[in-house]
Formats: structure tokens, C-alpha cells, sequence
């Protein structure tokens, strides 16, 4: 297997976990709160989605457009 191929699935599963991980706190009493009042999720769970679809993003690029160092 090649080197971006591994990094591109890391990349995608650690994304997927932080998008689950995202959720999760989405579904909180304390973030519900927040968001009705504010209109808003918490910092926290904004950078959770931030970052998870980046590096879903990443992943799926990687796996779709990566090249192997050896070529």
C-alpha cells in the first residue's frame, strides 16, 4: 500500500471521529442550550466540525488524487 493511500485513510478516519465526536456534543443539554439562546454551537463543537471535514476532505483527496513517493 502506499504512503498517501495510509495517510488518506488516517486522514479520513480521524475525521469521521471527529465529525461523530462533533455530533455528540451537538446533542448535549449544555450545547442545546447555548444554541438556542445564542444561535450557536459551542466553540468547542464548531472547531470539532471544522476540523473533522478538513481532514475528511484531506483523506478523500488523498485517496482519490494522491501519488506514491516512489513514482
Amino acid at each position: 500500500m502506499m504512503n498517501s493511500r495510509i495517510l488518506g485513510i488516517v486522514l479520513l478516519v480521524v475525521g469521521l471521529i471527529l465529525l461523530f465526536f462533533a455530533y455528540q456534543s451537538s446533542q448535549s443539554l449544555g450545547d442545546q442550550m447555548t444554541e438556542a439562546v445564542t444561535g450557536r454551537f459551542t466553540d468547542s463543537t464548531t472547531w470539532f466540525l471544522i476540523l473533522g471535514a478538513a481532514s475528511a476532505v484531506a483523506g478523500v483527496g488523498l485517496l482519490l488524487f494522491g501519488k506514491s513517493a516512489s513514482n
